[in-house]
């Protein structure tokens, strides 16, 4: 653990390669949309959005012209039907926008557009954010890498995100895990272990606590916590090896004393092995669409060169694997990472025959 563990402040947003337009549009990711993120910029005003403890959750709620509104909703309207239904116009008139919000905070300043089903007063949230390269690299890692299925659409420099539901782990941990029971502790505990290994594994960064969610499913008798990263702009990017591993940042300091207490060392070295299996089974599956992804991603500048230069030898020294220094951007160091599990996870297979 280290307080002194510094994110780039202002990580520059990376265009869509042509390569990686043309891979989002075999995929089903690309779509014509009606409206980008610059026009829900000309909003005329806004007014701070407080919490149900009356505290600054730093999004505002934005508001536009008459005139301009109500084709700003129609549009809206059309995009969730394409991220969430068919793409068809048959349900927009069960459709309302109640809330498009803003938030001011971090790198991507997105738009969080709020969508209730008329009918039955259900609603829905989705984000319009700009679309940076290494944010849908995120995104389609998570699909691939991750137990979780994530659904975005890309149009020119606009992405649509659709919202994952959670706790946010700073509101969890703050409030709700001190009332967990020693059971919930441990099975938190190891599921955080499994959240670590994952991120590092594909290169995620900036796992700090209000960047994933805590998800509880009940199952029996008992409830199962998951882990689930919800922001997807550090792919990538940084150079010092810590940041892509959660255990680091003070914001989940609780989590990781945590497992110091719950978990015994040779149970973390077992839950580790079981992430990297899972994500090595899940490379298999995908073996043609990662090998797609990778292939943009080679070729794309999503990074630095000193943090290229920085992050090659930080995981050399970490794996001693020489193919990680004959690295040339991040998309080979990711490569070389995600080669250097499967090539673990087959060996041990290998010997087992």
């Amino acid at each position: 653990m280290s307080d002194d563990l510094k994110i780039s402040k202002r990580k520059p947003t990376y265009p869509i390669s042509e390569k990686l337009d043309t891979y989002l549009s075999e995929y089903r990711r690309n779509i014509d949309l009606p409206i980008f993120y610059s026009d829900l910029l000309r909003f005329q005003g806004s007014i701070v959005v407080y919490d149900k403890n009356d505290e600054d959750t730093l999004w505002v709620r934005v508001y536009y012209n008459d005139y301009e509104r109500e084709e700003i909703d129609r549009s809206l309207k059309q995009v969730y039907s394409h991220l969430l239904s068919d793409g068809g116009k048959g349900i927009l008139k069960f459709l309302s926008v109640d809330a498009i919000d803003f938030c001011t905070f971090g790198n991507s300043k997105p738009f969080r557009i709020k969508v209730r089903n008329i009918l039955n007063d259900n609603f829905t949230h989705f984000y319009v954010k700009t679309a940076d390269a290494s944010r849908v690299y995120g995104l389609e890692l998570e699909q691939m890498l991750s137990p979780y299925q994530i659904n975005f659409l890309v149009c020119k420099d606009t992405l649509i995100e659709e919202h994952i539901a959670g706790i946010p782990g700073d509101e969890f941990i703050k409030n709700m895990l001190p009332d967990c029971s020693p059971k919930e502790k441990a099975q938190i505990a190891k599921e955080f272990v499994k959240f670590n290994e994952r991120c590092l594994i594909r290169l995620l960064g900036d796992m700090r606590s209000y960047n994933y969610v805590i998800v509880p499913t009940h199952d029996f008798d008992h409830v199962v916590f998951k882990i689930r990263a919800i922001d997807f702009d550090q792919q990538s990017y940084e150079g010092n090896l810590k940041i892509y591993r959660p255990q680091f940042f003070k914001e989940n300091y609780k989590m990781v004393e945590l497992v110091r207490k719950k978990i015994q060392n040779e149970s973390v070295d077992q839950y580790k092995i079981e992430e990297r299996s899972i994500v090595a089974k899940r490379m298999i599956s995908y073996h043609t669409r990662l090998n797609a992804l990778l292939d943009c991603m080679v070729e794309d500048e999503i990074s630095i060169p000193k943090h290229i230069e920085m992050l090659k030898e930080d995981i050399y020294g970490y794996t001693m694997d020489l193919n990680f220094r004959k690295s040339k951007n991040m998309g080979e160091i990711l490569r070389n990472a995600l080669d250097f599990v499967k090539r673990n996870y087959e060996d041990v297979n290998l010997r087992r025959l």
